[in-house]
């Protein structure tokens, strides 16, 4: 819809790294916040943020490149092209990537792992569903065609330039539709934190309500870009989304029992 806020010569400003940037800052604010209330110090919560933030962006990117290997591989430049710079990458790559590092982080730092991802998991779910509208603003993430009354209709020349959308037809906003989800899931997230049972709880059901969520969500998303499965039967995302829904259902699964929890608080 508005892929740039405003131009200034031959300088634009990207709504798409402007709304992502503020989903950062927020997500992190946010999770800093709630790991504080976790009992986890608020500098190496700041760091283990901006290192998973990072992660993020480059495994998003990197994915993006390799779901697409056969166009990048005859054109090598193109990796380090504004139009690849620009592109919002593959979340799924970015989170995979995260997940990566902060395990790396906190064994390093000897930090509780499941609490300290519980404790960013709303913040997590928050910047995600504000970095989707970015998505909406740039048109990229585009969804199939459609003759229902919410479809949205791009007609922006310099969406199709930058990202390949589609002109003049009604497309499903699927990136309104994950953004809604994703802060369906802050909130909940945010009510399930201050009432958890055990540590993990809150990051296990955000593995599997998000996994839950991507997989369905996948059907109704008409980009290229996030690889297929299973001689096209679904989409690479989706088989990472069943990874994540699988990851979340075991952390509940594994759960301390009851009299194990009882037990170490006594001691």
């Amino acid at each position: 819809m508005f892929p740039r806020l405003f131009e200034i010569g031959s300088f634009g400003l990207p709504t798409y790294g402007v709304l992502v940037a503020t989903g950062v800052l927020v997500g992190l604010w946010i999770s800093v916040r709630n790991a504080a209330r976790q009992g986890i110090k608020s500098d190496k919560a700041w760091d283990f943020g901006i290192a998973v933030v990072l992660a993020g962006i480059i495994g998003s990117k990197i994915l993006y490149i390799l779901v697409d290997w056969q166009t990048y591989a005859q054109h090598p430049g193109e990796i380090f092209s504004l139009a690849t710079l620009q592109a919002g990458g593959v979340f799924s790559g970015g989170l995979i990537a995260s997940f990566a590092v902060a395990a790396w982080f906190v064994r390093r730092h000897q930090m509780p792992a499941l609490a300290t991802c519980d404790a960013f998991s709303p913040g997590l779910a928050m910047g995600h569903a504000i970095g989707r509208v970015g998505c909406f603003a740039a048109g990229c993430c585009w969804g199939k065609p459609t003759h229902h009354f919410w479809g949205v209709t791009f007609t922006n020349p310099l969406a199709a330039q930058l990202v390949g959308t589609p002109l003049n037809q009604a497309l499903e906003p699927t990136q309104l539709f994950e953004s809604a989800v994703e802060l369906g899931i802050f909130f909940l997230l945010s009510w399930m934190l201050v009432r958890k049972k055990f540590d993990g709880q809150v990051f296990g059901a955000y593995l599997f309500l998000y996994g839950v969520a991507r997989f369905f969500l996948e059907f109704l998303r008409d980009d290229p870009g996030r690889g297929s499965v299973l001689g096209g039967a679904m989409s690479g995302t989706q088989l990472i989304a069943i990874a994540l829904v699988v990851a979340g259902g075991l952390i509940w699964y594994m759960r301390p029992s009851p009299k194990v929890a009882i037990a170490a608080v006594a001691r």
